[in-house]
C-alpha cells in the first residue's frame, strides 16, 4: 500500500475527497464505527471545495493509483460563510484568546475537515497530513483551529496526539463541540 502526501492538483482529487467524505459521514456510518473509527460531520460540495482551493492549498494523501485516501482541508476566514454549518465555529473562534492574545489578532485558519480511508488508518497518515500542514502553512499562519464533536472520541484523541490543545467547548443546534488549536511554529 504505497501512499504519499501531496496537494490537490485537479478535479479528480476533489471528487475523491467528496467520495471519501460520503463514505465516512455521520449519517452513513453505524454507531460502532462512530465510536471506534470516528466520522465526519460536514458535507461539502464540489463548488465549495473549489472555493477552498482559491485561498489555500488543500492537502491530501493518495495511493499509488492517485486515489484520495486522506485529506485535511484548509478553510480560511474569508470563506467563513461558504459553509453555513461552520459559521457558529467562526463566531466562537473570533471571541477567544490563545496564550493571552485575542485570536482575532493572530493569523489562523480552520481545519475544514480531516479524514483518512479505513484501510489507511493507524498507519500515520493523519500525523503526516498535519505535518504537511505545518510545513506548508507555518509561514502564513500562526494557528490551525478546528472543532470536534465531543462524541467523536477517536478524532479528539488523534488531534491531541499531534499537538492540538483544548481551547473551548460549546454547544450549537448540531452538537456539543470541543474547539482545539495547534501552533504551527
Amino acid at each position: 500500500m504505497g501512499m504519499k502526501i501531496t496537494q490537490v492538483s485537479g478535479e479528480h482529487h476533489l471528487l475523491g475527497i467528496l467520495e471519501l467524505q460520503a463514505a465516512n459521514h455521520k449519517t452513513v456510518v453505524n454507531d460502532q464505527v462512530k465510536r471506534e473509527q470516528g466520522f465526519v460531520t460536514v458535507k461539502h460540495n464540489l463548488i465549495q471545495l473549489k472555493q477552498l482551493m482559491t485561498y489555500a492549498p488543500q492537502i491530501i494523501a493518495v495511493d499509488e493509483d492517485d486515489t484520495v485516501v486522506g485529506y485535511a482541508l484548509v478553510m480560511v476566514k474569508e470563506l467563513r460563510n461558504a459553509i453555513p454549518t461552520l459559521v457558529p465555529l467562526f463566531d466562537v473562534i473570533e471571541q477567544l484568546s490563545f496564550e493571552g492574545k485575542p485570536i482575532s489578532e493572530q493569523s489562523w485558519y480552520v481545519m475544514g475537515q480531516v479524514c483518512v480511508a479505513h484501510d489507511y488508518r493507524s498507519k500515520g497518515v493523519f500525523r503526516q497530513l498535519y505535518a504537511a500542514h505545518k510545513a506548508l502553512l507555518k509561514e502564513q499562519f500562526d494557528l490551525c483551529i478546528t472543532d470536534i464533536s465531543k462524541s467523536n472520541t477517536r478524532s479528539i484523541a488523534a488531534h491531541q496526539a499531534v499537538g492540538f490543545e483544548l481551547l473551548y467547548t460549546f454547544t450549537d443546534d448540531q452538537d456539543d463541540w470541543e474547539v482545539v488549536v495547534l501552533k504551527l511554529h
